[in-house]
């Protein structure tokens, strides 16, 4: 039976999301095949979390735990950590030099990504089409007016690097400017100022499942907030999310065609979902999850569904990519 530790948790406002995307694996997994441990990653410790919420240390030199007197090591890592240090690469790095196998891209496909401005700087040179923005760094001499003149009202304000829209705010007026610009940088140190794009919100999912790219059903997303926030996407009625998305055949083929050329050119494994905006102008890429949600409620694993893939089997696939 294969030992799988699935991280989670992290250092980012998607903590308890992380969380509880590392137990639906954990209960999804089939436990015929595989033996599955919850690792939970925090910044003071590393543990093993236990059925009866015993937590046991993780031995960082080989990345270990030792339970009941036995030393248990692990034959591959499910990552399940939403931000840092999971979804931007750092514990990736160090599992790589200890040769323990892991689900999701490499550390350097996830630090490129983590970064939207960087992420949208790589997908236009290869063709895709994005909202003109602006990033500025922690320090630097924020010009409003100019911002402002450059991008129009209403604009997105967000930090680069962070998930789960966290710290993302919607800038309607100028004086809504200010407060949008704090919360970005409490979030992280460096923050985007996006134009806004108005259009269907539209997410797509690929896998990667036997050295072949697997393009799952797309998603329209009915955001019943101002849009897709972090209470929209964890709050129930908060959203309306229709898969299969109704839309016109080219328009999904222009969709799916897309993702599937910035997978390979990310350098993508396992699974990552995609997200647009379309309008009349085109199809606006916004950005790439390299560890998207992993709940019953999540937006891939209902793709996945309307394909006739469970849970289970849907986590077993990316395991089976890394262990045979």
């Amino acid at each position: 039976m294969r030992k799988i530790a699935i991280i989670c948790g992290g250092y980012s406002g998607e903590y308890e999301i992380s969380i509880k995307s590392a137990k639906v694996v954990k209960s999804h997994l089939d436990s015929n095949i595989y033996d599955s441990y919850l690792i939970v990653i925090q910044k003071g410790e590393w543990y093993c979390l236990t059925d009866d919420n015993t937590h046991i240390p993780v031995d960082k030199n080989d990345f270990s735990v030792n339970i009941d007197g036995k030393k248990i090591t692990f034959d591959a890592v499910f990552n399940a950590v939403h931000g840092i240090p999971g979804e931007n690469g750092e514990i990736l790095g160090y599992l790589e030099m200890l040769n323990i196998p892991y689900t999701s891209s490499n550390f350097t496909t996830c630090a490129l990504t983590f970064n939207k401005d960087l992420t949208k700087v790589v997908a236009s040179a290869h063709g895709a089409t994005v909202s003109p923005s602006i990033t500025i760094n922690k320090g630097e001499i924020i010009e409003k007016e100019e911002i402002i003149n450059e991008l129009g009202l209403p604009l997105f304000v967000k930090p680069t690097c962070n998930g789960s829209s966290v710290g993302v705010s919607k800038v309607n007026t100028a004086e809504d400017f200010d407060k949008a610009v704090e919360t970005a940088f409490n979030a992280g140190n460096q923050i985007m100022f996006e134009k806004f794009v108005k259009g269907r919100e539209l997410a797509c999912s690929v896998i990667e499942y036997k050295g072949k790219m697997m393009v799952l059903p797309l998603t329209e997303i009915v955001s019943k907030n101002e849009f897709f926030d972090y209470e929209a996407k964890y709050t129930a009625g908060k959203s309306d999310e229709i898969t299969p998305a109704d839309l016109e055949e080219l328009e999904e083929i222009e969709v799916k065609a897309t993702s599937a050329m910035l997978y390979e050119k990310f350098g993508c494994k396992g699974f990552a979902r995609f997200d647009y905006i379309l309008n009349e102008e085109g199809l606006f890429f916004i950005e790439v999850n390299i560890v998207p949600g992993m709940s019953e409620a999540s937006i891939m694993p209902k793709q996945a569904a309307e394909m006739g893939i469970s849970l289970g089997k849907l986590f077993g696939m990316t395991l089976e990519n890394i262990l045979n």
